[in-house]
């Protein structure tokens, strides 16, 4: 699909890109693009929640009473789960969230993710962001001549813009990161994405290498 390279003004340069077919074209699968981001969520948990056990809890061990004879009830020791301040029955411990997923699975929802951003037209290609300096001003200047001012964005670089990355810190709902470390969740959670015309050029390289 051809798409208008615009430039940091919002205006069309009056030159086009093509968007490869094979990555921004497909039918997207909503089931893998399902999995890669709970995959992702996953793997961002801690999983160092811990209760302590009656083995862990502060208390004596001695039998509060005898076992038979009393009228009440048979007890074990004050650290039992049943009393104030003992040990919790089967609580949450330590332990990892994140789960596997092949490669195939993983690069097929990045596909259909980027499809999906594609059948709705919420990719703008622009040309070199190009900053001097860190100064967020200019930036949100840029996301408003693009007409993205009020969406969350995600802009795609082909390498790392400090410059950039700097700026983008103080907006809210923009965020950047490198074509070589963009996953299913970014693509999804952003309203649009904003790829600079060398990094769809990287596309189009990858396609005819593989052909």
């Amino acid at each position: 699909m051809q798409v208008d390279v615009l430039d940091i003004k919002g205006q069309k340069t009056g030159r086009t890109v093509e968007l490869p077919q094979e990555i921004f074209g497909i039918e997207p699968n909503n089931h893998v693009i399902y999995l890669a981001v709970k995959q992702y969520l996953a793997a961002r948990r801690s999983g160092t929640h811990k209760v302590k056990t009656r083995a862990e809890v502060q208390g004596a061990s001695r039998k509060l009473h005898k076992q038979k004879g009393t009228g009440g009830s048979r007890k074990g020791n004050i650290r039992n789960p049943l009393y104030k301040g003992g040990g919790t029955i089967f609580g949450p411990k330590p332990h990892a969230y994140d789960f596997k997923l092949n490669r195939k699975v993983k690069d097929l929802a990045k596909i259909s993710a980027l499809s999906h951003k594609a059948k709705e037209s919420a990719i703008i290609v622009v040309e070199e962001i190009k900053m001097d300096a860190p100064k967020t001003k200019q930036l949100v200047d840029i996301m408003g001549n693009l007409k993205v001012a009020d969406k969350k964005a995600l802009i795609v670089l082909p390498e790392y813009n400090d410059n950039l990355y700097l700026s983008t810190r103080n907006v809210p709902n923009v965020a950047s990161t490198l074509l070589a470390d963009i996953n299913t969740y970014e693509i999804m959670n952003a309203d649009v994405l904003v790829i600079t015309e060398n990094t769809v050029n990287i596309f189009n390289e990858e396609e005819e290498a593989v052909a």
